[in-house]
């Protein structure tokens, strides 16, 4: 089955610099389409439907802009988020050439289930990205990674082990790069673990809070809502 690609409608943008607030009150991101065989374009979007295929394509699939009846495939890049709120508020498109293999940076995403873990040992995420060439349209949006083989401390999942499709893609990150691995839990979180074990009605009295500290902490958290809205 061929795949279909994502279609965003976007409209050229007229609107800069600090004015570009406007846009966003408005329910717009504003972006800029650029490429080597291209002059920048710079476009506004509706964002719930930009960011809804962002959220599903990431920044390594495919995706079609349509500006007045012309489609640009692009692959979103370098988004930029409000840091009070972590809305999206602004993100490349990159232009390119279908025909022509590119590197991105593809995700990676761990499925299953270890045994090692349910023994209490701890699955560390070491790297949850790797670098893939490929043509634009055999990009893969994830690769999966199965972690249900991990069933001792010391057990690891290399790039190497990664499940591709080596005739569409070519993984560029070093092959020895460790993706996920079993370690002992530490000392110190097996230590504190068992000091969180309080029994009810034996919590510290330096940790209860009087009511006045608890009015107090209230109060400002009521300020801090303001302040944000």
């Amino acid at each position: 089955m061929t795949k279909v690609n994502p279609i965003l409608n976007a409209e050229v943008r007229t609107i800069f610099g600090r004015k570009v607030r406007q846009l966003r009150r408005k329910g717009l991101i504003p972006s800029t389409i650029y490429g080597k065989d291209i002059k920048p374009i710079s476009i506004q979007a509706v964002d719930k439907e930009l960011e809804h295929i962002f959220s599903e394509v990431g920044e390594s699939g495919l995706v079609e802009i349509m500006i007045d009846g012309q489609k640009y495939p692009i692959l979103f890049k370098n988004p930029q988020y409000d840091p009070m709120v972590s809305n999206l508020v602004h993100i490349d498109c990159h232009k390119v050439n279908l025909k022509e293999k590119i590197i991105a940076t593809v995700p990676v995403e761990l499925i299953g289930e270890s045994s090692a873990v349910k023994f209490g040992n701890v699955l560390v995420e070491v790297t949850n990205e790797v670098e893939v060439e490929a043509l634009p349209a055999d990009l893969p949006e994830k690769i999966e990674v199965d972690i249900s083989g991990l069933s001792e401390v010391g057990a690891t999942i290399t790039v190497a082990d990664l499940v591709i499709d080596k005739k569409l893609m070519e993984i560029k990150t070093d092959a020895e790069q460790v993706i996920v691995k079993i370690e002992e839990p530490r000392a110190e979180e097996v230590e504190v673990a068992s000091e969180t074990e309080v029994a009810p009605g034996e919590v510290p009295a330096t940790e209860q809070k009087t009511p006045e500290e608890i009015a107090a902490a209230d109060a400002k958290a009521k300020e801090e809502k303001k302040e944000k809205e």
